[in-house]
């Protein structure tokens, strides 16, 4: 069987420059091109490590430190912390390259018959993987700003009414919720109508204008005594606005107001 190693190496050397611009874009690190092909270059070398005589797990320890060398070519070294962070993120990219492309290789060079696999001679060839491998990583790119971007805005929230009134929910920090009550000026979030079991006339209720595309209504708030938010703290004396329209943010029954969640609210 021939090897051609030159091809091999390059290759290896785009796979790892894609990896490589991959996390750079999702967490930031807005490194210059060059870092990224001096990491990708010595990932290509490392292809000749395969033909070392060294056992699996030497090979295993070799590939280990092969990328904590990568990543800290492309993104420096700062701290452990930060040269973990960049080894995680580079594995998983990987992970989910290595996936896709053993997946589709699967799926077009075997046949099965019931629960019986074999090879029909047909394979992806070098092309097409260097075609699908970038769609495949902008994907997971994409994916993986948006969860960064966003999931990291979601709160755990326990609203305590009294002592046997008390709704578990998911609460989402909205920079674009400004509400405010106009005479104590306290913040209002806001809830989900669905996710409001209780009959809201049992509630000494405050009326509060609110602008929306649709004109100007009143929205109908209630006073919370204390609220919990995990990670956060304790709030107390909140307005809560019991919103007529859905939310539509995936998983979330509350829209915070920042101003509750600085360290000087009371």
């Amino acid at each position: 069987m021939k090897i051609y190693l030159d091809l091999i190496m390059i290759l290896n050397f785009l796979f790892d420059f894609f990896l490589l611009m991959g996390v750079s874009i999702i967490l930031r690190r807005n490194v210059s091109i060059n870092r990224l092909l001096k990491g990708a270059f010595f990932g290509g070398l490392s292809i000749l490590f395969l033909f070392l005589n060294v056992n699996s797990f030497e090979l295993f320890l070799l590939k280990i430190m092969i990328s904590i060398i990568m990543v800290i070519l492309t993104f420096g070294f700062r701290d452990i912390r930060y040269t973990f962070k960049n080894l995680f993120y580079l594995y998983s990219a990987s992970m989910i390259l290595g996936g896709f492309l053993y997946y589709l290789n699967v799926e077009f060079s075997y046949k099965q018959e019931g629960i019986v696999f074999y090879h029909n001679g047909l394979s992806i060839n070098y092309i097409v993987l260097l075609m699908v491998s970038p769609i495949i990583l902008f994907i997971y790119v994409k994916q993986g700003i948006y969860l960064k971007n966003n999931y990291s805005n979601y709160y755990q929230i326990d609203l305590f009414f009294d002592k046997n009134r008390v709704l578990h929910c998911n609460g989402f920090l909205d920079s674009g919720n400004h509400l405010v009550e106009p005479y104590g000026h306290k913040p209002i979030i806001l809830i989900d109508h669905r996710k409001f079991i209780y009959d809201i006339n049992e509630f000494k209720m405050i009326l509060v204008p609110m602008t929306t595309a649709s004109g100007t209504t009143l929205l109908e708030c209630i006073h919370v005594p204390v609220i919990e938010i995990k990670g956060v703290g304790r709030r107390e004396n909140v307005l809560l606005g019991i919103m007529k329209q859905n939310i539509t943010i995936d998983g979330i029954d509350v829209l915070l107001h920042t101003k509750i969640m600085e360290e000087s609210y009371v």
